[in-house]
Formats: C-alpha cells, structure tokens, sequence
C-alpha cells in the first residue's frame, strides 16, 4: 500500500487502479481552510490525469467527514475578498474529475463538507452520519453549490428546508430523500467504499467515464437531449478494445482484461 501524506490530506493505493484521500485535521473536525481546498484541488487535477487511477475514495476517516469551511478565515473579510478567492477554481477539478468518486462519510458532514460530498458520484454513509447545510445560521448561504447540488438530489422542499432551517439529517433520511447511495454501520463504512471503489476500478474504465459523464449532462438537459448523448456515448464505446474484451469474454465464459483502451 502506497502512501503519500500532505499533512493535512493523506493520499494512498489501497487496492490497483483505486486511489484514497483522507481529510486530516481531527482537531478541528476536517474543516475546509483554504490550505485544505487547494490541496484537494491539487491531488484531484493530479488523480484525474493518472492513467492508473480508475476510482477515488474521498473520506475524513471514522469519526468525522468535515464540519465545513475554516469560519476563523472568513469572519473578517469582505466581499471583493470572497470573489477574488476564486474557490470555483479549487474545487473544479473535484467537480470535473473524470474517474468515479466515492465519498465515504462517517459523522459530520456539515456545509461545506455537505458540499464536498455532494461532488462525488456514490456516498456511503455511516449510521451515525448527519448532512447539514448551516450557513444561514450565521448569516450567509451555501456557496460551493449547497443550493444547486442539493435541491438536485432531493428535490425542492428538502432542500428549501435544510438551507432555511440550517438542521441536519441523519443519514436515514438523507438515504430515503436521495442524497446518499446506501447506508451501512460505521465499522463497514470504509471498507464498504473500498469494496465499491475496488468493484469499480475492475471495469472498463472508459465506459465509467462515460457512463459518469453522461448521466450529470443529462441531469440539466431535456430528456431528448440526455438520450442522443447516451446514444452517441454507447456508439463510441465499440470503437474500444475494452467492448471487444467484455462481449468476447462473456461469450467464453471467462474473467475480462480490461486495459482502457
């Protein structure tokens, strides 16, 4: 098992083709500095571009996911300052990863780690896993896509009510509502994401990539729109030695070899 460590974000290969970063600042519960946000920016433009990399796992750990964004670093500033952070620009290699991404979420995941989550493709939640999006309360709004990712997974009123109201769901709920993919005890949950994240980097990956990139175009296109980019998506794939490996290998009963090509 490789391991890279930035301090603050811990990089490693648990398994081939499956790459994990794990948020690490315990004692202020995974919040988001700006230090943290250009070190995910880093590590995904990096991962994102790995030939080798066909699924990432991002997690806080087993305690908690994070608890959102580092408010010591935005008490005192103003306007001009929030816009010239450009923090669509950090996050936009997270939001254009290629690869499948899977969040692994034990505790928190408050505000802008709601957000972060909300940026990958499949989240397993732990029991004790709460969803909050918070800033009303101190008098600002989600703005890393709170408003725009979350009303998408579980549709208007549960997402005018947790902005509104700034109260978490528990994992439960946040499964039932659509924003989770599948809840499990807190024990299972990193293995469970390895697992999927392992189940997935044994597939083709330019299918994945496809299947990934299709289904979140669709998601803002009409339904006529969505069909003729998954036409055109599946049309493509025979082209690929992965098409010809997988039709071949299930004729023959056997495992496939999946290269990327």
């Amino acid at each position: 098992m490789n391991k890279e460590s930035d301090s603050l974000l811990v990089m490693d290969r648990p398994h081939p083709g499956v790459a994990r970063l794990r948020l690490n600042r315990p004692d202020v519960a995974n919040a988001l500095s700006l230090e943290v946000q250009k070190l995910l920016s880093d590590r995904f433009a990096e991962l994102g571009t790995d030939p080798e990399v066909r699924c990432i796992v991002l997690t806080g750990g087993d305690k908690v996911f994070a608890a959102g964004g580092d408010i010591s670093t935005m008490a005192g500033v103003g306007p001009i300052d929030i816009v010239q952070r450009h923090t669509e620009r950090l996050w936009a290699p997270i939001q254009h990863c290629p690869q499948p991404v899977i969040a692994a979420v034990c505790g928190y995941a408050y505000g802008g780690g709601c957000e972060l989550a909300m940026h990958a493709d499949i989240i397993i939640a732990g029991e004790s896993a709460k969803f909050c999006q918070p800033e009303i309360r101190i008098g600002i709004m989600p703005g890393i896509g709170g408003t725009q990712r979350l009303v998408r997974a579980v549709g208007k009123a549960k997402a005018m009510q947790m902005a509104l109201t700034g109260k978490p769901i528990t994992a439960r709920d946040a499964w039932l509502a659509g924003l989770v993919s599948e809840v499990v005890e807190d024990s299972r949950v990193q293995d469970h994401a390895l697992e999927q994240a392992e189940l997935i980097a044994n597939m083709p990956p330019l299918a994945a990539e496809q299947i990934k990139e299709v289904i979140l175009a669709g998601m803002d296109a009409s339904l006529e729109a969505g069909l003729a980019l998954e036409r055109k998506a599946n049309a493509i794939l025979f082209a690929s030695r992965d098409q010809k490996e997988g039709m071949q290998a299930f004729i023959e009963k056997r495992k496939p070899e999946f290269k990327g090509e």
